[in-house]
């Protein structure tokens, strides 16, 4: 597989779907670690597995079912993708952005991402829903940055302003629709590391140190390649496991997913509340 991509391939990859839906979606959902269930609701709808479409990267974690589902969602066209790729599956990072690259092309507008991520701030507890408010790429900073290759032009600037990640006018109605379900959900830095081992006491020390409020290893390169393109982005968080700053405790994938089921009704009332408002 190519390290970066090219417009062809996108292209590809929009008549390969467009073969398996005539629906035109505007708003693409990202469900991270096992978050997946959220677009079951949606029906009826068309569904592509992700070994149907060409350059797509498929999904090898538990967790990830590798579909993508293409349906109205609280009255809204949206294409909804149950699993993701990461870099430590061992994908290029252009190609970790490619399925937004894709929505793009197709017509989305508004991205909602979300992914199980650790708490790095002491004062989540497994089950917060976290809304991003910004993100810190350490990733990308280090030089896995989905943008890396030629630019295509077509989708945006070579050089894209990320002084504003996460749209505030999307953050602001999560929070207002959060308050009428009832629900307290978080607020904070989300950071993005390479994965796939968990972070050591140490590393989340500095973490916390640095700012940051939760932890994992996706969402960021999807994030960077959406506003390549200005696309507006919600983010939110699933906090599957606490902090674990002193080594006191062991985090397992196990827990993640189970940890998700708890998340799920959560996170799908403030979804669904956005995007009818939308």
């Amino acid at each position: 597989m190519s390290e970066f991509i090219t417009l062809e391939m996108i292209d590809e990859a929009v008549a390969a779907i467009h073969s398996y839906t005539q629906r035109k979606p505007k708003i693409g959902l990202i469900l991270g670690t096992g978050l997946g269930d959220m677009a079951e609701s949606v029906s009826p709808a068309d569904i592509i597995h992700y070994s149907k479409i060409p350059h797509w990267p498929q999904s090898t974690i538990q967790g990830h079912k590798g579909r993508l589902v293409i349906g109205d969602l609280e009255g809204q066209p949206a294409l909804i993708m149950q699993g993701r790729a990461h870099y430590y599956e061992g994908y290029s990072m252009p190609i970790v952005g490619f399925p937004v690259r894709v929505m793009i092309r197709m017509g989305v507008k508004v991205l909602v991402v979300t992914n199980a991520a650790g708490g790095v701030n002491p004062d989540y507890e497994p089950g917060d829903v976290m809304l991003i408010n910004d993100h810190i790429s350490l990733i990308a900073m280090g030089g896995l940055n989905p943008l890396w290759g030629p630019n295509i032009d077509e989708f945006g600037e070579r050089f894209p302003d990320m002084s504003q990640p996460y749209d505030q006018e999307l953050l602001s109605l999560a929070k207002e629709i959060a308050k009428e379900k009832g629900l307290s959900p978080r607020e904070g830095v989300y950071v993005c590391l390479a994965g796939p081992s968990f972070e050591s006491p140490a590393d989340l020390r500095f973490l916390h140190t640095i700012g940051v409020d939760a932890v994992g290893m996706s969402t960021v390169p999807e994030v960077i390649t959406a506003r390549h393109a200005k696309l507006r982005v919600l983010g939110l968080s699933g906090i599957s496991n606490k902090a674990n700053l002193d080594g006191s405790t062991v985090t397992t994938h196990e827990e993640v997913l189970e940890a998700g089921k708890i998340l799920v009704p959560k996170m799908d009332a403030i979804i669904r509340g956005v995007i009818r408002r939308l």
